[in-house]
């Protein structure tokens, strides 16, 4: 399944369901537009939900700081 985000966003592109998350760009994209991510510690499940904030070191989400380094992101649109 692929979501086409907003178009009006220079940033802005298209996210395949699944798709991995690791450049800023990335992380600022589903921040803007509120495409859900989900979080995987080792390819185990952790969470899921909508980034609050992030820097080049962790993600936060549902009040939690993920490290960037540890966790696998990736994109779930349409969730």
């Amino acid at each position: 399944m692929v979501n086409e985000m907003l178009s009006d966003s220079p940033r802005s592109g298209w996210y395949e369901n699944g798709q991995r998350l690791c450049e800023d760009r990335h992380f600022q994209d589903h921040m803007d537009h509120g495409v859900p991510i989900q979080i995987y510690l080792d390819g185990v499940h952790q969470d899921i939900g909508f980034i609050e904030r992030f820097n080049r070191r962790f993600v936060r989400v549902n009040n939690v700081d993920y490290d960037r380094r540890r966790f696998t992101f990736v994109s779930r649109p349409g969730y």
